[in-house]
């Protein structure tokens, strides 16, 4: 779902103008480049596209939280040279725009982010858990959306962090950095065998590039057609 005048994060609202919108006495963007100036994984922040006003409408979020600070100070955010982009206002590099992203694909939660491992991040709106507002990530590996105990702001810090690694011990090969360096922030990688299986866990089968909405179809086909997996990490 987008967070337009009839759902945010589930719940009915009137669209607010973008004048309110636009927080200039407390906006949040300098404390999200302090997070990354304090990052330890490298952090490319993307410039806004000129198209960033709709975004942050159609979003219906204030600049003076790190979400609205997002969508309207950049384009996107690649985190670790492409591995994983934080959705924004679109860019060349990443032309997904977060709530254009979001249209037709989120119902009860509101996708923010993806990895170049055809992850998902997503703000729980109350069809993942109890949980409404915390993150969950859907996981490649098992088709689950496991929560992360974190809200937006935390994420982002976490995502600047060296806990990626560790996050992401299960599929990172010999030479992934190189690797995601070309690939464009609307793809990723596919496995096959797929990655939820025994004969593919750990993207030991063959590793191919595909556009990003074609593995979110896929992977949700795949939900409904077999349940979650379940699958350890």
């Amino acid at each position: 779902m987008a967070l337009n005048a009839t759902r945010h994060y589930g719940s009915a609202i009137a669209m607010r103008p973008l004048h309110e919108l636009i927080n200039r006495d407390d906006p949040a963007f300098p404390l999200v480049r302090e997070w990354v100036k304090a990052a330890v994984r490298p952090v490319d922040v993307l410039p806004p596209s000129h198209t960033r006003d709709d975004a942050l409408f159609q979003t219906q979020v204030t600049t003076r939280s790190a979400m609205g600070a997002v969508v309207y100070e950049t384009g996107g955010i690649v985190v670790d040279g492409g591995w994983l982009r934080i959705l924004g206002s679109g860019n060349a590099e990443v032309t997904r725009t977060l709530p254009a992203w979001n249209a037709g694909r989120s119902d009860g939660f509101f996708l923010v982010a993806d990895d170049a491992v055809g992850g998902f991040f997503a703000i729980n709106g109350g069809a993942l858990g109890d949980d409404r507002k915390n993150l969950y990530y859907f996981a490649p590996d098992s088709l689950e959306w496991e929560p992360t105990e974190m809200g937006y702001s935390e994420f982002l810090q976490w995502a600047f962090s060296g806990k990626l690694d560790q996050f992401y011990e299960w599929i990172r090969w010999p030479g992934w950095d190189a690797d995601v360096r070309t690939l464009h922030g609307d793809r990723c990688y596919a496995f096959y065998p797929f990655l939820f299986t025994k004969e593919g866990a750990g993207g030991c089968g063959q590793r191919m590039e595909v556009p990003i909405e074609e593995a979110w179809g896929l992977q949700m086909d795949l939900r409904n057609q077999l349940g979650s997996p379940g699958q350890d990490r």
